[in-house]
């Protein structure tokens, strides 16, 4: 699931939330050079896991999920499932 709070002038806070049940896992995207070990989601009180990122007013931004257990992976509730150009797709949001 993705949330995305009222845009600042510091940008859109987008908050990335799965089950707590699917092991460690990182968002990886433009906005962090695809870096797994930027933004890792942290098990909640609720039992699930998250994190959020802050990205500039209108910007289209490629990302994707990288598990511990299941490889790379793109979320359902993106604005768009797009080609990668390498044989896999990205997921995409618009903020």
């Amino acid at each position: 699931m993705i949330k995305r709070a009222k845009p600042t002038n510091d940008g859109v806070k987008i908050t990335f939330t799965l089950p707590g049940d699917i092991g460690p896992v990182s968002v990886v995207g433009e906005f962090n050079d695809w870096d797994p070990h930027a933004n890792p989601l942290k098990k909640r009180s609720n039992g699930t896991r998250s994190v959020s990122v802050v990205l500039p007013v209108g910007a289209v931004t490629s990302f994707r999920y990288l598990g511990e257990d299941q490889g790379f992976f793109d979320d359902d509730s993106a604005d768009e499932i797009c080609d990668n150009g390498y044989g896999g797709t990205h997921s995409l949001i618009r903020t």
